[in-house]
């Protein structure tokens, strides 16, 4: 019998973790066959790590800090990067043949295990800089000398970016020239950047996207939501496909939020969502992608609105910081 392969996610606190609760929903959503797994910081609430059980097949506590190991030897050098060597603690899941490893701010729209056909390390382009591939998604093997190829890499060559992502790319330093077929489809990790970079191939494919990652400062969790006006409130300028993101929204509030509402049970508790959305902030209704999109194939784009262009100015300013 073949070992077992399984998408693994990080959150290192209760905000992540409800990303990583939707995650995980809109996997099993859409059906997937592999594990789930979920490494979680210390600082992830009894509450959030119970829902995580009853969403991840594996929960499993991360603390580089405290952990005695390699990684903590490697901490001591480079104290800056205390969040990636957590993230690269994914190598060391040798209980699973291959993993997907997906950033908790990620959202998958389509059954995605045939990802598990490609090999270590397969990943897309970051929209930012096509010849670095984007971290938030890619398909690795675990392994405890990797891990600890990879431990040693960060401790005497950092990151360029201060994050895994700079780790990983210089580790991995040939993906963008050494073998095509480890470069996944856009499709595969579809941020936000590239619907005002490159807007007719947004056009074009855009509702081709099985997973889209809502990068930048503002996460879906930042938000406020109306479940019964299906409104989301804040500056959702900001937001990374206001369609998607209604989709995040619509399925955290309806299926995540019941499970935390049971573990919190009398204690005080903020879900996001609100009963009644009050007049005395901006609320904007979102439309779905598709909707959206036809919109902008008609020539009926909201140029005074969500589409104007100081909205896409502040939207790319919010990304490139």
């Amino acid at each position: 019998m073949a070992a077992e392969q399984a998408f693994v996610t990080l959150a290192t606190n209760d905000s992540y973790a409800r990303g990583a609760m939707v995650l995980g929903k809109s996997l099993r959503n859409h059906k997937t066959s592999k594990k789930l797994v979920v490494l979680i910081g210390p600082h992830v609430s009894d509450q959030s790590r119970a829902v995580l059980h009853k969403i991840y097949d594996d929960v499993r506590l991360v603390d580089v800090l405290d952990s005695g190991d390699t990684a903590h030897l490697a901490m001591m050098k480079r104290p800056d990067l205390g969040v990636t060597f957590t993230k690269l603690h994914c190598w060391t899941l040798t209980h699973y043949s291959k993993c997907v490893f997906m950033d908790a701010d990620t959202l998958v729209v389509s059954n995605i295990d045939e990802l598990f056909d490609r090999e270590e390390l397969s990943a897309a382009p970051d929209p930012g800089w096509p010849d670095c591939f984007n971290s938030g998604v890619f398909v690795f093997i675990p392994s405890n000398e990797t891990y600890g190829r990879l431990l040693q890499f960060c401790t005497e060559h950092g990151s360029f970016d201060g994050g895994d992502q700079g780790v990983l790319n210089g580790f991995f330093s040939d993906w963008a020239t050494a073998d095509i077929t480890k470069h996944l489809p856009f499709i595969y990790n579809m941020s936000s950047i590239a619907i005002y970079t490159y807007l007719p191939a947004f056009k074009q494919y855009g509702a081709n996207a099985k997973v889209v990652h809502f990068l930048g400062a503002t996460k879906p969790w930042s938000y406020t939501y109306d479940p019964r006006q299906r409104r989301v409130r804040g500056d959702v300028a900001a937001a990374a496909h206001p369609g998607f993101l209604l989709e995040w929204w619509t399925l955290y509030s309806g299926e995540v939020v019941p499970m935390l509402m049971r573990e919190y049970g009398d204690q005080p508790f903020c879900s996001g969502c609100e009963e009644d959305a009050g007049e005395s902030e901006p609320v904007q209704t979102l439309m779905s992608s598709a909707e959206r999109k036809q919109r902008w194939e008609q020539g009926q784009a909201d140029y005074m609105g969500i589409d104007s262009f100081d909205n896409i100015q502040k939207k790319l300013d919010v990304f490139l910081k």
